[in-house]
Order: C-alpha cells, then structure tokens, then sequence
C-alpha cells in the first residue's frame, strides 16, 4: 500500500489542486492542532468502522483519535456562504456528524465504551446484519469501497452530495471507471442527478455519494 504525506495549505487543509492521485494512494490523517499525523496501511487486523459524534463534535473526535494513532478520515466539501456582506468559500462536512477510523475491533470497542472524553461518540449500526445475539452489529467499510470513496471526496469538489437511491436515475447497472479529471480512479455506476451525468459511489449498507458532472468522454466500462 502506498502512502502519501499530506498537501496542505497554510491553514492545514489539503490542497486538492495539488494531489497527483493514483489508484492506490490515500493522504495522511493529520491533528491540525498538534501536528500529529498517522498514515494509512493495510492492517488485516483493522477494520473501516463508522462512528457518529453528537452536537457536531465530529472534528474534536477526529483530533482525539489521530493523537492516539488511529487513522481517520471525514468526508467534507467546499461551500459558499455570505459572511458579513461577502462570499466565501468554506469548508463543510459532506456527511454531518459521521468519520470514519481505521482500527481494531478491541480498540474501536474502547473508543465507545471505556474513553469517558469520547461519551459522545458512538458506533453506527449495521441495521440489515445480527450478530449472534441478535443485535446489529458496529457498521464497517470494506477497504476497497473506503478507498474508493477517499479517492472521490478528497477533491472536497463543492458539487459533491451524499444522495438517495430515488434521487439517482441510472443509465445502466454496469460499473464504470473515470479515467481523466478530478475524479480519476473513481469507481462507480452512471446516474443523472440533478440533471446532470455523474458516478455513483456506494459504501454498503450506509449510503450513496455523487460525484460532480463526469462527461462522458472520462469514463470507461469495466
């Protein structure tokens, strides 16, 4: 697995403009803060699981995790606002509330139940799997499906949406991959939405992302 340092502007975001992406390269978690970084690396004994952090925490969990050694990753893209009278560009979850953390299953479990500076932090749900309890189990995200939605949100495109199936019209159920653009790498199946030509990106059993518009010319069959 290859890695890659992070990019980033002076104020500590990456610069997407400035990532050379390949199809196996995912940039470092960094604690803007402290300046402690973690990259990410295969681990067969990790797991991509899907936390939720109360009362739009979601950042001050992700400093917490990265200082102890955990890879995280939350999805955010640009967006205008008016603020005093002029228009500027900012920064803004993609999925509100929601990261995601690269761990073990025993340390996810200390996360959640025995780090009383995470109490508002908790696991979200795999609500179509029970366990042998008979309870829904912690969600986690295949590698591959993580990588590949890394690959399409780290451009922090303004145009980005996480979606619903009944807003994507698809063209096809064949998977496709973008060659050229932005999105290069990015794995998906091609949809209308919004009445634009996009790639749809799913991560199982907990959501749809959209990419901006893909022309046609950019995207190739599998």
């Amino acid at each position: 697995m290859s890695t890659l340092s992070n990019v980033e502007t002076p104020g500590g975001e990456l610069d997407p403009s400035s990532v050379k992406f390949t199809l196996d390269i995912v940039p470092e978690a960094k604690n803007v803060q402290t300046g402690v970084s973690v990259r990410y690396v295969h681990d067969e004994n990790k797991k991509w699981y899907v936390f939720r952090a109360s009362y739009g925490r979601v950042d001050k969990a992700s400093d917490f995790l990265i200082n102890d050694g955990t890879f995280v990753y939350i999805a955010k893209r640009y967006t205008n606002r008016i603020v005093n009278g002029k228009r500027r560009r900012m920064l803004k979850a993609l999925i509100p509330n929601i990261l995601f953390a690269y761990t073990t299953p025993e340390k996810a479990e200390g996360y959640i139940k025995r780090t009383p500076a995470l109490n508002y932090l908790s696991y979200y749900y795999n609500h179509f799997e029970q366990d042998d309890q008979q309870k829904n189990p912690p969600l986690t995200i295949a590698c591959s499906e993580m990588e590949n939605f890394i690959r399409a949100t780290i451009t922090r495109n303004e145009h980005l949406f996480f979606v619903k199936p009944s807003q994507c019209h698809y063209k096809s159920g064949e998977e496709v991959q973008v060659v050229d653009g932005p999105f290069t790498g990015v794995k998906g199946k091609v949809a209308r939405v919004s009445g634009q030509q996009r790639v749809i990106i799913t991560l199982s059993q907990f959501g749809l992302i959209s990419t901006a518009y893909i022309p046609s010319a950019f995207i190739e069959k599998i």
